[in-house]
């Protein structure tokens, strides 16, 4: 079986060119359903009666990437069948790992994605998996998404948790931290809707799954919070993906 066609519309191409140059701002659901209106076959969904008509919620989906296809292309389907505009949470550096070409992009890709959050409003994160350098720039992030929550108490938040890519789409585990960030958001009144993208039959698939309150036992110690958060946020995006890409998640239950 073959894969879907991906392809940009001309003209969304050179507006968002334009706005990263000079400084234009852009609606990333807008520009998401230029880019799926092209997808062939069509964009399959899943779970329809799971998607949230309103916040506050916090989507969290798979992440990952092959020759031909990049991972925004999870972010622009899951954009596009939204009813309204999601807030992303997305990285501002990619880094290239083993390539000989990883210094030039990473400055390189500091400066695009920097603009291209500008540009959308989107909170940018420092990439994972944490490096030692990056602790105050990724506590900053964590703040400054903290209080656009508190400012837009009803938004409808928009992450792919794992971070990074997993050899083949398998589900990987969460980097450290990243569990006791999204029990932030749910402390905040923040549901989280798993969401679960994938490639099938020649067709870009999308599944959601029912909204739930991510919670772990009361007293955990602050390690063990962050684990179980992460393990019950993984089992949800596993249960709305294929067999073949749930990983050991499968076998987990939520700590929610």
């Amino acid at each position: 079986m073959g894969n879907p066609r991906y392809s940009y519309p001309p003209a969304l191409i050179a507006g968002v060119c334009g706005s990263i140059l000079f400084g234009g701002k852009r609606s990333f659901r807008a520009d998401a359903l230029a880019c799926i209106r092209r997808l062939h076959p069509p964009l399959r969904v899943q779970g329809i009666g799971n998607i949230p008509a309103a916040g506050p919620c916090v989507l969290t989906v798979n992440h990952y990437h092959r020759p031909g296809f990049g991972a925004w292309w999870i972010a622009l389907a899951l954009a596009a069948t939204l009813p309204l505009e999601a807030h992303w949470t997305m990285t501002d550096e990619l880094t290239f790992p083993g390539r000989w070409y990883a210094f030039a992009g990473r400055a390189g890709s500091r400066w695009l994605l920097k603009r291209a959050a500008r540009m959308y409003a989107f909170t940018s994160m420092p990439p994972m998996p944490p490096r030692p350098q990056d602790t105050h720039r990724r506590a900053g992030a964590v703040l400054a998404l903290l209080r656009y929550v508190r400012l837009h108490p009803n938004a409808v938040l928009a992450l792919a948790p794992e971070g990074g890519d997993a050899p083949g789409g398998v589900l990987a585990s969460l980097p450290p931290g990243a569990g006791r960030f999204l029990l932030h958001l749910a402390g905040a009144g923040f549901p989280v809707v798993p969401v679960g993208c994938w490639e099938e039959s020649e067709a870009l698939c999308l599944r959601f799954g029912p909204a739930y309150r991510l919670q772990v036992p009361p007293g955990a110690a602050s390690g063990e919070r962050d684990r179980l958060a992460g393990e019950a946020v993984m089992h949800a995006i596993a249960c709305q993906l294929p067999a073949r890409l749930q990983g050991t998640h499968d076998r987990l239950q939520p700590g929610a």
